[in-house]
């Protein structure tokens, strides 16, 4: 605010000192037209100062003007797209990085550049109520109403939370923002160059036509691996529906057309017969390895105090580079994998398919490997449960010499062996 009425006055003060000689000269009564020139000079600064007040200091700053970087703009030339091609963009919490695509002139989508996340809030998980602190997940959609160019935090945009989705599960909260700085309530802090330049790329896609963009915020990437890790998270069953969206864009390079059906997230099929089989054979391989994973890597949660960043950006506070961020304690223990189911299961299936597939003789082998190890297992148990619990550690054996002493020096009846501790003598 402060600024603003610095300009304000700047203005003001320039339009005074360059009528500064009719002044003097109207003060010695000489050419007396000039100050009705002055005076119209003052007023029209006056009206000036009271409409830049009046507008909030719209235009007060040009920061939501600034250009596409020159190195971003031949990125695109390399990839065949322009500034005025549509845009998609793919946010994912755990790893701190938000995804810009850019859509091709055979309609597939191509990734343009990655931006570090700074700073987000919560935790893994969807957004539920206003004030958890949670960045949503899910597919929303942005339109140019939802540029904020005169945010507190540089520029922003609204993501658009609540969505269809939420609002049926009685999501509450609003002004969730893709924005500057290094501080977030819910929101994906980008610093103020980051946001900047997603800033201007998005401006670029609405002024050349694009009515509004996807904007697909996931909390990790959906790949096999992270579903089979997270299989015991409350929220795994919400996840896959995620993941059949993730998975019908990385399948045919198309935006999803995503609609709520019985509750859930839906999904329209494509218009294309081929890339719809596409589709379907990579949900198939994606279950297949889904299912493989889980029996063989035990299942984890990450651990967070509040939210995360990028690791580009944990390097720049360990050097003191970084300053103004939000919760700084709680990025201590951010990501962390815990380890919350047992041992993987091993599906009996593949030792009997391996049996069946052997050879007679190697089959007759590990039969009697089999009978062999059964067996022996018995004779263990049975050996452990003849020793009590709580039975003393075995005497040693008396050496040679002290066992012929012993003969002419016989120990009383009464007494029973020496306690462990004495080292079994008596």
């Amino acid at each position: 605010m402060l600024a603003r009425y610095a300009l304000c006055l700047v203005h003001l003060c320039a339009a005074i000192r360059d009528q500064a000689w009719p002044l003097r000269a109207l003060r010695r009564g000489r050419e007396r037209g000039q100050a009705y020139v002055f005076e119209f000079q003052v007023w029209r600064a006056a009206v000036l100062v009271g409409a830049l007040a009046a507008s909030g200091g719209a235009f007060a700053s040009t920061k939501h003007l600034a250009p596409i970087p020159t190195a971003t703009l031949a990125l695109m030339e390399s990839k065949g797209v322009s500034a005025a091609s549509p845009i998609l963009m793919r946010a994912y919490k755990k790893e701190g990085e938000i995804e810009v695509w850019k859509k091709g002139d055979d309609g597939r989508f191509v990734r343009l550049k990655t931006f570090p996340i700074c700073r987000w809030s919560g935790q893994l998980g969807p957004k539920t109520v206003q004030g958890d602190r949670q960045v949503p997940e899910g597919f929303y959609a942005v339109t140019p109403a939802q540029l904020n160019p005169n945010s507190s935090y540089h520029l922003s945009f609204d993501i658009g939370y609540p969505n269809a989705y939420d609002r049926l599960y009685g999501g509450s909260g609003a002004f969730l923002m893709v924005h500057g700085a290094c501080s977030s309530s819910g929101c994906f802090a980008m610093t103020n160059s980051g946001v900047s330049e997603i800033y201007a790329i998005v401006r670029e896609a609405f002024a050349a036509g694009q009515a509004a963009f996807q904007f697909q915020s996931f909390p990790f990437r959906m790949t096999a691996e992270n579903l089979a890790k997270h299989r015991s998270d409350q929220h795994i069953a919400f996840w896959r529906q995620l993941k059949e969206g993730s998975d019908r864009f990385e399948a045919t390079g198309e935006e999803p057309v995503v609609g709520v059906a019985s509750g859930r997230y839906a999904f329209a099929p494509s218009a294309d017969p081929a890339k719809e089989s596409l589709v379907k054979a990579r949900r198939a391989r994606e279950d297949a390895a889904v299912a493989a994973l889980s029996r063989k890597k035990p299942a984890v949660t990450v651990t967070y105090l509040d939210g995360g960043m990028h690791k580009s950006f944990q390097a720049q506070m360990k050097r003191g580079t970084l300053r103004d961020v939000s919760q700084p304690q709680a990025l201590a223990e951010a990501g962390r994998e815990v380890v919350v189911g047992g041992a993987p299961e091993q599906p009996a299936k593949l030792a009997d398919a391996k049996a069946t597939d052997a050879k007679p003789s190697e089959a007759k082998a590990a039969d009697t490997k089999t009978a062999d190890g059964k067996a022996a297992a018995k004779r263990g148990a049975a050996k452990a449960a003849a020793v009590p619990t709580n039975a003393p550690a075995p005497t040693p054996e008396r050496p040679f010499y002290q066992r012929v002493l012993d003969a002419f020096s016989p120990t009383p009846a009464s007494a029973g062996p020496a306690p462990a501790s004495a080292g079994g003598r008596t």
